[in-house]
């Protein structure tokens, strides 16, 4: 009897190994990623198949059936709000922008304003005194939160908050912050916040989807301001953590009808993670002073394109002279790489600033892989000193930049929600160039001769590293 069921298991998980090959065939992004988990599944099911579910799904299949469900309960909501913004519509006629609207999937507004801010301080004080501006709602998201000064400072502020009937909304990955106490959730509450962990396992039939994360990092105040960019809330984005040191990031803070682009991403999230239909003000509020334009791109596992490498694609066959990028993780695919290297090659000005010292080893190791190629096409690239660099910039030209929380790898591109705001603005492009201008004064030059004079088994290990680059 047992080995007639043992026998039985063998059979079913070679099946459900063959079954899951058929899904991986049809449904796998890259014929590389299809070829290895056809392979792996049919010949060694037992170990493959729960790795599969784990970590080779390529779309967010609950997020996206949650988003058709939602469809004609909130259609008519997102029609008036998308009514109320033709007034501020830019009406981008570049072919550029116009590309970028059609990934995102958002019209590029006029009559916004942009604020850069550089670093921990700037933006926490921002950030808080955005949050005691605050008289109706606050809509707060982040991928990690810590139970530590900073974090207690934040819990502090948004409690202030709902104690003065701002009714707030605080979003967190459950993965990002799996370090995160009850007590601290339970404090938030407590005070009238509601709060909820956006599952990416949520449900039986999505209950194996952990490898995706929802990497945005957003905050709405009212529906007229609004923050996005690299920081998480923890002391070690102000510089305070012992291994790291300095922590150079870059947050943005936008006012005007650009604003509810970010609301409309957060509130898609909180619908999935809620299944809520919150009430939010939807007119667009328009500054004075100046009248920039900016286009909000959320991009995720649940959209139809590959929407964040495709948006740093064509960031990088946009530019004419000039193209700087700076990422803290930096293992993009070959579409990307083979774009840097052109872009390179027809004469354009390609800075890469990456971090000196890692915090995610595998990914310090694969770009040793790849950097050889790049720097041989004429790729620059930057290791910066002073600190742990986290900020996700890039600058096109002198006519546009973009800041968010896209990093140049996989997991970015296809495994993370991510959010990016593109200003296609010459003063903003300004500003970052001589911000960057000044990162690149404190970084050194990477050369293609310290690459290839490393050890034999350093080449070796960051060739195995990169091999896992799909999943890091």
């Amino acid at each position: 009897m047992a080995s007639w069921l043992f026998g039985m298991l063998i059979l079913a998980t070679h099946v459900l190994g063959i079954l899951s090959a058929v899904q991986a065939l049809m449904s796998s992004r890259t014929s590389q990623g299809a070829i290895a988990w056809i392979i792996s599944l049919v010949t060694v099911p037992y170990l493959a198949v729960p790795a599969y579910w784990v970590f080779g799904r390529p779309r967010f299949y609950g997020y996206v059936s949650a988003r058709g469900e939602r469809d004609s309960v909130l259609r008519r909501v997102l029609a008036r709000y998308r009514d109320l913004m033709e007034p501020y519509l830019a009406g981008a006629k570049e072919a550029d922008v116009l590309a970028v609207e059609k990934l995102a999937m958002m019209p590029l507004t006029s009559g916004n304003r942009t604020e850069l801010l550089v670093d921990g301080e700037a933006t926490f004080e921002s950030l808080f005194a955005g949050i005691d501006r605050a008289e109706c709602y606050i809509l707060v998201q982040f991928f990690i939160v810590r139970d530590d000064a900073l974090g207690l400072k934040f819990k502090h502020r948004l409690q202030e908050a709902a104690e003065r009937d701002v009714r707030v909304y605080f979003l967190y990955d459950e993965i990002g912050c799996h370090k995160l106490p009850e007590r601290y959730l339970r404090d938030l509450h407590e005070a009238g916040v509601a709060v909820s962990a956006f599952h990416s396992s949520r449900g039986l039939r999505h209950r194996f989807q952990l490898n995706f994360r929802n990497h945005r990092k957003i905050l709405v105040v009212d529906g007229r301001e609004g923050w996005v960019g690299g920081f998480n809330v923890g002391v070690e984005y102000l510089g305070q953590h012992p291994r790291h040191g300095h922590w150079r990031d870059t947050h943005l803070r936008l006012v005007g009808p650009s604003v509810l682009g970010l609301q409309e991403a957060f509130w898609e999230d909180w619908h999935w993670a809620t299944g809520e239909v919150i009430g939010l003000a939807w007119t667009p509020q328009v500054t004075c002073e100046e009248s920039q334009n900016v286009v909000i791109v959320p991009s995720g596992p649940a959209d139809p394109q590959e929407t964040a490498s495709l948006l740093v694609q064509h960031a990088i066959h946009s530019a004419h002279e000039r193209l700087w990028v700076t990422s803290p993780y930096f293992v993009p695919d070959h579409s990307v790489q083979d774009a840097l290297r052109l872009a390179a090659m027809r004469g354009v000005d390609v800075r890469i600033m990456i971090p000196e010292r890692p915090d995610h080893l595998l990914v310090f190791l694969s770009a040793f892989s790849f950097l050889p190629d790049m720097l041989r096409a004429g790729v620059k690239v930057y290791r910066y000193q002073p600190g742990f660099l986290h900020q996700k910039v890039i600058l096109i030209d002198d006519v546009a930049a973009s800041v968010g929380t896209v990093n140049l790898d996989n997991r970015s591109f296809r495994l993370n929600f991510e959010i990016t705001a593109v200003v296609p603005d010459r003063q903003f492009a300004a500003e970052v160039h001589d911000m960057l201008v000044r990162d690149f004064a404190v970084c050194r030059d990477v050369t293609l001769e310290e690459i290839e004079s490393r050890a034999l088994w350093r080449k070796l290990l960051s060739r195995a590293a990169y091999l896992l680059a799909p999943v890091q």
